[in-house]
Parts: C-alpha cells; sequence; structure tokens
C-alpha cells in the first residue's frame, strides 16, 4: 500500500507544476481527514440558510453542495463532437455534477468522458439512475462504434472508458456492439489503452 501511494504520488508530481507540488508536499495528511478538519470550511459557516424548507421559501443548495456551471473551450469541443456524431455520454445522461470539471479539464487541462454506447435509453429502471428508461428503446445505431473510434481520435486520448445502457431488448446485450466499437478505436490507434464497463 505504501509503495504504490508513493508512486501515486510521484506519478502525480511528475506533471503538476512547481507551486502545486509543494502544495501537495506540504498538504493535509491521512490525520486530518479522518479528524473531519478541513481547510475550506470557513466558508460554509456563511450559510445562512435553512436545510429545512419553511412555508413560501425557496430552499438553496449548502456552498459545500454547489459546482459552477459548466463551460470552457474543452467542454464545448467535447460537447459539439458528441452532437455532431450522435454520441452518449454516462455524463450526460446521468446528469453527473462534475461533468464540467471533466469535460473541461480541471486545473491540469486532462478532460476526460466516459462514451455510453448503445445509444440514451436503458431497457431497466433503476430507481437511482437518471438515464431514460423504456421496454423498447430504438434500434441501435450501426454507425455509432465508427462514430466513436472519430471522436476518440479527433480528442486525441490515450486512454477512454466505454460503458453502455442496459439493452435487454437484445439477443447478444449489445456485446457484438462493444467489440466493433473497440475493433474501430485499435484500428485508429493500435496503442490506445481501452477500458470496458460492461452491464
Amino acid at each position: 500500500l505504501f509503495r504504490s501511494n508513493a508512486w501515486i504520488q510521484k506519478r502525480v508530481l511528475s506533471s503538476t507544476p512547481d507551486d502545486k507540488k509543494e502544495m501537495i508536499r506540504n498538504g493535509p495528511d491521512l490525520q486530518e481527514f479522518m479528524s473531519g478538519e478541513l481547510s475550506d470550511k470557513n466558508t460554509w459557516n456563511d450559510y445562512k440558510g435553512n436545510l429545512k424548507r419553511q412555508k413560501g421559501e425557496r430552499l438553496r443548495l449548502p456552498p459545500w453542495l454547489k459546482t459552477e456551471i459548466p463551460v470552457g473551450k474543452t467542454y464545448n469541443k467535447l460537447k459539439s463532437t458528441l452532437r455532431t456524431l450522435n454520441l452518449h455520454t454516462v455524463c450526460e445522461e446521468a446528469r453527473c455534477p462534475n461533468i464540467g470539471e471533466c469535460w473541461g479539464g480541471g486545473e491540469y487541462a486532462t478532460a476526460t468522458a466516459t462514451i455510453m454506447l448503445m445509444g440514451d435509453t436503458c431497457t431497466r429502471g433503476c430507481r437511482f439512475c437518471s438515464v431514460k428508461t423504456a421496454k423498447n428503446p430504438s434500434p441501435l445505431d450501426p454507425n455509432e462504434p465508427f462514430n466513436t473510434a472519430k471522436a476518440i481520435a479527433e480528442w486525441g486520448l490515450d486512454y477512454v472508458v466505454l460503458t453502455s445502457v442496459d439493452r435487454d431488448d437484445i439477443a447478444d446485450g449489445g456485446a457484438d456492439h462493444f467489440a466493433k466499437t473497440v475493433s474501430h478505436l485499435k484500428q485508429r490507434n493500435p496503442k490506445l489503452l481501452v477500458e470496458c464497463l460492461t452491464p
């Protein structure tokens, strides 16, 4: 465990600006996190809202639950490519609040997105999930494997994560669709690492 943590810290520090390296070295340790004493808690004291709504009052989110509205050149480029090629991401479909941070590249401009194959409609209705559901979703887009490879090539990624909705209406559950997508990705970039999160 200690060896892997040292490796992770070394890898993070190698691509981090000098001022950030110093902040990481002198930053909080495990004991501080376990004690619950967080340095940015001072803004929480300014929160005057109620956690329960009073009659006629609009309930506002406390500062520790708020995220910034997604913007930026990288975010807009990813969104535009996805719309043009009719692709979907779990980030959008599940309404992830961190989408701006991931797509925008966060502090170090490494944009990430998890491509969701086989459309945007699932055949299951899990109550915790925001993805649309239907008993008979529209048929699979035969161009999706090619379009996914095209988008990943445009973004110039070295690593991509593929996931999908559940498609109980298809005999193989979409296994062939996954295989075609990985095949197209590898044809364009044999060194690309592809992680498949299958249902």
